[in-house]
C-alpha cells in the first residue's frame, strides 16, 4: 500500500512538471511571436532595411532622435540604408527583442530600454549603453537577468 501511495505521489509530482513546462513552452512561443512581428513592422516597404521612421515610432521618439540613440550623426538619417545605421538599429532591435523575449512584453521592452537605469553601468539606461557601443555588456546583463540575477 505504501509504494501505491508514493507512486501516486510521483505521478502527480510529474503531471505538475508537465504542466509547468508546457505553460513555459507556450510563454516562449508567445513570446517569440511577439518579437517577429515587432522585427517585421519595422522593414522599410520594398528594401531589405529597418526602417529609421518606423523604429522611431515605435520607440515613440521623433525622426530627429534617433539619431542620438543610435549614436550616429544626425545627417547619417538621410541615407536610411548607411550600413552604420542600419547596424547600430539593429543593435537596438537585438537588444529590445531580448528584452522582449524575457519580459513577455514588447511594451514594457521599449519602456526598459529607453528609461530604466541600470546600476551596474552607471545606472545608464539599455539605450544609452547601446548609443555607446556597449550592446555586449546589455545583452549580457539581459543574460544574467534570464539566468536569475538581481536586476
Amino acid at each position: 500500500m505504501r509504494l501505491h501511495l508514493m507512486c501516486e505521489k510521483y505521478a502527480y509530482i510529474v503531471r505538475i512538471i508537465e504542466r509547468r513546462l508546457d505553460m513555459a513552452q507556450a510563454q516562449t512561443e508567445r513570446a517569440y511571436a511577439v518579437v517577429s512581428g515587432f522585427v517585421d513592422s519595422l522593414q522599410e516597404p520594398r528594401t531589405p532595411y529597418i526602417s529609421p521612421s518606423r523604429l522611431s515610432k515605435a520607440l515613440g521618439v521623433k525622426v530627429a532622435n534617433l539619431a542620438e540613440l543610435t549614436g550616429v550623426h544626425r545627417n547619417t538619417l538621410r541615407n536610411p540604408s548607411s550600413e552604420r545605421l542600419q547596424g547600430r538599429m539593429r543593435e537596438m532591435v537585438k537588444v529590445i527583442s531580448a528584452a522582449a523575449e524575457l519580459t513577455g512584453d514588447l511594451q514594457k521592452a521599449i519602456y526598459w530600454y529607453r528609461n530604466e537605469p541600470i546600476a551596474d553601468y552607471g545606472h545608464r539606461t539599455a539605450a544609452e549603453l547601446v548609443a555607446d557601443g556597449e550592446i555586449e555588456a546589455v545583452l549580457a546583463y539581459i543574460r544574467d537577468l534570464e539566468n536569475g540575477a538581481r536586476g
